[in-house]
């Protein structure tokens, strides 16, 4: 069990005044069966922001706002702590499905969200060859494992290269990308041989060695989870599953369903953004 504090700030200095804006943000941790929000707290200035908040299709907590009065600078303080007790269970071979369950109409239908590959997740041509040849002779979980270790041989993690809006097709191209171009390789790569995966935002401590009470740069950070009998992660970037250092804020299809705080305004002109992410071992 590891206890975490979370401070995310997202600040945008614009160059003009914005005279209306919408927004999103989904920065509040999940309660899930593999942690527990004990207190959390997001806070938008100007305060004359009007604040709301809803559960998303995806079960994600969403802080909608609009400030519909000029201003100059907006800033959204997301503060968390939040008892993570992630374990990653030894895949039994009564646990692990076979590939004509996950071609059976009922797990296509409860995964129909899971399977079809999504504008971020197609991985191209290239790779949908390579894929047979590394999954051959293996059952569900086997290939997953196979596809990962498969994606560690070929991809590096570098930061510069990508986008937001990077696929996954041209990630490969470039060979290199960051947590969410790994991210959507990997889920490209099972979903086109038939294995349910999803994507997976949220926080990671990036120092496990830190003692308890110091406080480190975190890093918002992407990784996903696929299923062949029962839900499993796996972080591509690190090469493991997700710990008790990984903290869940949303799931989806890919980064599209969970962007971390996304709107629309009016004026502007530009802006300066600064993110920060400070995170504490409390326990």
């Amino acid at each position: 069990m590891t206890r975490l504090s979370i401070v995310h700030r997202t600040a945008y200095k614009y160059n003009r005044r914005v005279t209306l804006s919408y927004n999103e943000a989904r920065m509040t941790p999940l309660t899930d069966p593999q942690q527990v929000v004990l207190e959390s707290s997001l806070k938008v200035s100007p305060t004359q922001a009007a604040v709301s908040s809803y559960r998303d299709y995806w079960g994600t907590r969403v802080t909608a706002f609009d400030m519909q009065m000029p201003h100059d600078h907006l800033e959204v303080l997301s503060t968390t702590t939040v008892e993570v007790h992630r374990v990653e269970r030894v895949a039994l071979d009564g646990e692990v499905v076979g590939w004509d369950v996950l071609a059976d109409g009922e797990t296509l239908n409860q995964f129909s969200d899971w399977l079809p590959q999504s504008q971020l997740s197609a991985p191209g041509e290239e790779v949908l060859g390579i894929i047979p040849g590394v999954v051959e002779g293996r059952n569900p979980h086997e290939a997953a494992l196979a596809i990962f270790e498969w994606m560690r041989g070929e991809m590096t993690y570098m930061k510069g290269t990508t986008g937001v809006t990077t696929n996954a097709e041209e990630a490969w191209q470039h060979r290199q990308g960051v947590c969410q171009d790994l991210a959507h390789l990997a889920i490209g790569a099972l979903r086109s041989c038939g294995i349910p995966a999803r994507y997976v935002s949220g926080y990671i401590h990036p120092n496990s060695s830190a003692p308890i009470g110091e406080t480190v740069a975190g890093q918002s950070h992407a990784w996903l989870e696929w299923w062949d009998g029962e839900w499993r992660s796996w972080d591509p970037t690190n090469h493991k599953p997700a710990g008790d250092h990984h903290v869940t804020v949303a799931r989806g299809r890919d980064y599209r369903d969970v962007p971390p705080l996304k709107g629309i305004l009016s004026g502007g002109g530009g802006s300066a953004l600064t993110v920060t992410v400070e995170i504490t071992r409390l326990a």
